[in-house]
């Protein structure tokens, strides 16, 4: 059983759901990634995923895309993140989900990628531009070295594409709650909850809902149909806001610490 895994299976055995925080890896700097790691997940966070800088980042929004763009300004790199993960490594033990898109990964080698990222602590991955179709390659290899490959559900997939992403993901599925592109939402779509029913039935994973999710009362109601939680424009958005501010870690800590005490009523 993977480190995701078992969270998973701890939070259900005791009533309560995963938040899992997203933040771009080297926004601001990666020291102060570092920082934000260790703060959220004493604030709460279950899993935190990083997203790896991409310059073509179409998943995303305006404030992601905004947030790669100064990352890869400031110089980080795949290796230099996964250097990062190995130093967290000596102070913590959450689960860490890399976000990436596959040109870095294509561009590292596969194989040598998979080996890295689980000899440096990275428990998964989360690759939104590389459908299960054409992922064989990360599937086999991660499956051979013990990284989960986790894939995405979007609003429109079919019955037989659901059961087929719950075969090949491991840790969770990401469903996506919206068709479109990353970024906080003042409102999510009213069909949420009986899309994430509808995958229950033909799936067997814990299911974490992502995209749109803003607020502490959204991830409140997210939280009381499915298994976690997934916020990233809101917190990237509030690190935007206050990059050069000493106060930064708090103010993002305090935001993550609000959002649990919410999903975990």
């Amino acid at each position: 059983m993977s480190r995701i895994e078992k969270v998973f299976k701890k939070l259900k055995d005791n009533n309560q759901k995963a938040l899992i925080p997203f933040i771009t890896a080297g926004d601001p700097d990666l020291d102060k990634t570092g920082e934000l790691v260790m703060a959220m997940e004493k604030a709460g966070a279950d899993i935190i995923e990083l997203g790896v800088p991409f310059s073509d980042p179409i998943a995303d929004g305006p404030i992601i895309q905004r947030a790669s763009y100064r990352a890869l300004k400031g110089g980080v790199s795949l290796r230099k993140i996964l250097g990062l993960v190995k130093d967290l490594r000596r102070e913590t033990s959450v689960p860490i989900v890399l976000m990436t898109y596959y040109n870095p990964v294509f561009k590292y080698g596969l194989s040598e990628f998979v080996k890295d990222a689980v000899g440096e602590g990275v428990d998964g991955i989360i690759v939104p531009d590389l459908p299960p179709e054409e992922g064989r390659g990360i599937i086999e290899e991660g499956m051979k070295a013990g990284l989960d490959t986790i894939f995405l559900i979007a609003p429109t997939s079919t019955r037989e594409r659901i059961k087929m992403i719950s075969a090949l993901s491991r840790g969770f599925i990401y469903y996506v709650s919206l068709t479109g592109v990353t970024g906080a939402r003042e409102s999510l779509p009213t069909e949420v909850e009986e899309s994430v029913k509808r995958i229950k039935k033909a799936a067997d994973k814990p299911i974490a809902v992502g995209f749109g999710i803003s607020t502490a009362e959204q991830a409140k109601r997210i939280s009381s149909f499915a298994d976690g939680v997934i916020i990233g424009s809101a917190i990237v958005g509030l690190i935007e806001r206050n990059t050069g501010n000493p106060d930064l870690v708090r103010i993002v800590s305090e935001f993550v610490r609000e959002v649990k005490g919410g999903i975990s009523l």
